[in-house]
């Protein structure tokens, strides 16, 4: 059985259906006529990285065939309008925005300039995170040999516990730097904005914040707080990392940055790799910031597809979380490997199961057509008796 990862999924050579008319606004009843999708060999379902198969906007790729005959020429121009865009979206400074080879890039630039300057101090160092949450933090902290602290998840609601979080970073006497996905991966539920709030005014000098909100343009819950706005109220603690991976479609360029202090984000450009932005990349990016209609009709098409199999889990009892991002954690009855195969045999491939909390995958959202496809292969589960 072929297990899919990102090493070796390009091997895979098919192109998803399940594009958009471009130029036009997608509604409901639009998108409810888009042609059919059947999974095969050669057009394989993917729904296992979070990825936007909705694609690029046009603008987005009209920018990158122009940029083309400049290629030949280092981006550095294109790099500082495209800061030059993202501070001035976020009402903030350009030399607040540290650009990225994706927002793991800023993520791991965090991680090493904090404990690089702990360490040039003198003080101990350890890294809070939630568990289970995206692990990249993790990684690049257990590189360099920092300690990981991992804070299981609130049982029955698995919400992050950043009552036992906040406790650990206070216990501790040194530095620490506490990790937050917001909305957290895999469990695509947002975090308590009053609690977190709190912590962040609370302004430590031992505790510094990585808040990765990837998803945070998917978020309709009206709750939700981004970190964004404490870092434009002046917080020098916190540093807020975002991409174009996902609302814009725009994973394999590679484009992701972080907003924080000026201070801050002079080390961490210490951090990351001078040339880490292609022309293209930037220039698509550029476009896609400036394409609302793209914008909308990338949330429009997550929001069907997400109602479309949230209706199916209910008509089949299977429990889920309240999804605020491109993927959803679902509840899986039986075992979860062999889900997975059976899923990969209908050329479906979902999402893994996440310790300590299994039981559930997480599957992302693709198009509506998509998972309309899923749907199906999903309720022949049922009739099968395997679901």
């Amino acid at each position: 059985m072929l297990e899919l990862n990102r090493r070796n999924l390009f091997k895979l050579t098919a192109t998803l259906a399940g594009t958009f008319m471009a130029g036009k606004t997608l509604s409901t009843t639009a998108m409810a006529a888009e042609a059919n999708f059947t999974p095969s060999e050669k057009t394989p379902l993917l729904l296992n990285f979070n990825e936007n198969s909705l694609g690029m906007a046009q603008s987005a790729k009209q920018a990158v065939l122009k940029s083309l005959d400049g290629a030949f020429r280092y981006p550095d121009a294109a790099r500082a309008q495209l800061i030059e865009a993202i501070a001035k979206k976020f009402a903030l400074k350009s030399s607040q925005v540290v650009l990225g080879n994706g927002s793991s890039e800023v993520i791991q630039a965090a991680v090493e300039a904090f404990s690089h300057k702990a360490q040039k101090a003198r003080q101990a160092v350890q890294l809070i995170v939630p568990d289970p949450t995206f692990n990249y933090a993790e990684l690049y902290a257990s590189a360099i040999g920092i300690e990981v602290v991992k804070v299981p998840l609130v049982k029955e609601s698995l919400a992050l516990d950043l009552v036992q979080m906040k406790s650990k970073a206070q216990a501790f006497k040194g530095l620490s730097i506490v990790y937050i996905c917001n909305p957290n991966n895999p469990t695509a539920t947002i975090a308590d904005a009053k609690v977190l709030s709190d912590w962040f005014n609370q302004k430590s000098t031992h505790t510094v914040f990585i808040v990765d909100e990837a998803y945070a343009e998917f978020v309709t819950d009206k709750s939700f707080r981004s970190a964004v706005e404490n870092v434009k109220a002046g917080s020098n603690h916190i540093v807020v990392t975002r991409t174009f991976s996902k609302i814009y479609a725009m994973a394999g360029l590679r484009i992701g940055y972080g907003l924080t202090d000026e201070r801050t984000a002079k080390l961490l450009n210490d951090f990351v790799s001078i040339d880490n932005t292609n022309t293209a990349g930037a220039v698509a990016a550029l476009a896609s910031l400036n394409d609302d209609l793209f914008f909308e009709k990338s949330l429009q098409s997550t929001n069907l597809a997400r109602k479309i199999v949230t209706d199916a889990l209910d008509e089949l009892g299977l429990k889920y979380l309240p999804s605020q991002a491109n993927f959803i954690f679902h509840e899986i009855k039986g075992e979860h490997q062999t889900y997975k195969d059976r899923m990969a045999k209908a050329h479906v491939f979902v999402g893994r199961e996440f310790a300590p909390d299994v039981g559930y995958n997480r599957m992302t959202l693709g198009t509506p057509q998509e998972m309309r496809a899923f749907v199906e292969v999903l309720k022949s589960f049922r009739q099968k008796g395997w679901i």
